[in-house]
Formats: C-alpha cells, sequence, structure tokens
C-alpha cells in the first residue's frame, strides 16, 4: 500500500410562536424559544410507513469504511474492480447508488450506498446469494485487510426527497448527518417536507433517507455541488427565501448532533 494523506448554519432569527400569551414579548430571547418545538397532531403508525415513499420499495444500505491510511489507494482500486461486477449482474436485486472518498470530515474513509429494488426480501436474496459468490468472498477477505472499522444502517427514503438517480460531473457530494432526539422523525420530516423546495432549484438535493436498522433516528441528507464555492453560495441564497429560516427554527431543537463530510465520487459511482 502506498502513503496517502488528506486534511452549521444558524439562522437569522425568526417571529416566535409565544408558549403562553405572557411570554408575547421579545425580551426573553430564542434562547428560550428554542425550548419549545413546533408541535405535531400525534400519529398511531411506524415512522416507515408515514415518512417513506410508498409507489416504491426500495431499501438503502449505507456502509462506512475507515481504511488504513498508507491502503486508501488499494482499497479504491479493490473497490473499483469489485463493486461493478455486483451492480451490473442481474441476479443480484441491488445496485450501486454512489461510491466515495471523504475529502474533508473523517478522513482516509469509503462511503457506499445501496438500493435494493424489493425492500427486505430483496436483501436477503442478495445476502444468501453472496453466501456462495466465491469472488465476492475473496474480495471481502482482500478488504479486510485494509480497513480499520466498518458500520452500516439500512435506510428508507422520505417521501417528499429527490430520488438518488445517476448523474453527470463532476460534483463533489455532501453526506450531512443529522442524530435527532428520540421521538422527533415524524416533526422533522412534516418541516422538512415543506422546506425542501427551497433547495431544489440548483438540483442540489440528491437524497434523503432516515434510518431503520443501525444506530436510530440517524437522518442522511445528501447534496450535489459544482465546487465548494458553489456550495457556499447555494446555502447562502437559501437563506434570502422566505420561509427557509422557520425551516432551521423549528428543526435545530429536534437535534442531538450533526455532522457533513465533502466526498469525491469514485470513478465507478453512478453519482459522479
Amino acid at each position: 500500500c502506498l502513503p496517502r494523506c488528506r486534511s452549521p448554519a444558524a439562522g437569522p432569527e425568526v417571529a416566535r410562536r409565544p408558549w403562553r400569551r405572557g411570554y408575547a414579548g421579545a425580551a426573553e430571547g430564542s434562547w428560550l424559544r428554542s425550548l419549545f418545538v413546533h408541535k405535531v397532531d400525534p400519529r398511531k403508525d411506524a415512522h416507515s410507513n408515514l415518512l417513506a415513499k410508498r409507489e416504491t420499495s426500495s431499501l438503502y444500505k449505507i456502509q462506512f469504511h475507515n481504511v488504513k491510511p498508507e491502503c486508501l489507494d488499494a482499497y479504491n482500486s479493490l473497490t473499483e474492480e469489485a463493486l461493478p461486477k455486483l451492480h451490473e449482474d442481474a441476479d443480484y436485486p441491488c445496485a450501486l447508488v454512489g461510491s466515495w472518498n471523504t475529502w474533508y470530515g473523517e478522513q482516509d474513509q469509503a462511503v457506499h450506498l445501496w438500493r435494493f429494488s424489493g425492500g427486505y426480501p430483496a436483501l436477503t436474496e442478495c445476502m444468501n446469494k453472496l453466501k456462495q459468490n466465491q469472488d465476492y468472498a475473496a474480495f471481502r477477505r482482500e478488504r479486510s485487510r485494509l480497513l480499520l472499522a466498518r458500520r452500516n444502517q439500512l435506510l428508507l427514503e422520505f417521501s417528499f426527497w429527490n430520488e438518488p438517480l445517476p448523474r453527470r460531473g463532476p460534483h463533489v457530494y455532501e453526506l450531512r448527518t443529522y442524530k435527532l432526539k428520540p421521538g422527533t422523525m415524524i416533526e422533522w420530516g412534516n418541516n422538512w417536507a415543506r422546506a425542501i423546495k427551497y433547495r431544489q432549484e440548483n438540483q442540489e438535493a440528491v437524497g434523503g433517507f432516515f434510518s431503520q436498522i443501525g444506530e436510530l433516528y440517524v437522518v442522511h441528507h445528501l447534496w450535489a455541488y459544482r465546487d465548494l464555492q458553489s456550495r457556499e453560495e447555494t446555502r447562502n441564497a437559501a437563506w434570502r427565501k422566505s420561509g427557509w429560516d422557520e425551516n432551521v427554527y423549528y428543526t435545530v431543537p429536534l437535534i442531538r448532533s450533526m455532522e457533513s463530510r465533502i466526498m469525491i465520487p469514485l470513478r465507478i459511482s453512478p453519482l459522479q
């Protein structure tokens, strides 16, 4: 392996909904308002039924591979040889949505996003077939020598987000990951269903997902930009649109933590 080295926005204040009439004045400041989140009507159904796309039965898997720093080039070469074979094989009900290396964020990391058309049965079918695939078994053995750690999550798409379809490059991609407070996923979805229109004019919205298995109450938003300067200009432009600041105001109290990765697509990635 060859050595290789690598290296939020708070919106303007918006008009407050008073918790009580006696708190209508502005003196309490935004710190008090942030204690009270925007309420939604109570629901009696699973998040997957309320928030996911009904017209499709796709299940997504996102993989995070932390690579030994001196092995990243070898990992990329191995991956670029093995994954297209699986992606192009019609016997496997899965498709590679995108593959990236993290540029800014956690270093020496690869991220892969897969789609399983047919939901959990398709995932199970794919796993059972891979157990019999000797070439894939050899790939996994070789890959294991290059990794420090790996983890994955099973995801569903938000119904109001764009479907992540192949696109021509060049782009840099941003994966924004939000870990929400338990019990707030419906409220997050309600706010973003209204807000996504403010972030689609430049076709930067690639896909939005929420976790089903793995770490729970996790949301991933995937964005594409021409470059980092375009990212800055696009994000700043959203603040000039009436309504975007309200979305930020109501969703920030729902978040426990958030992370941004800037990612560069591998040569095999359908998202370029």
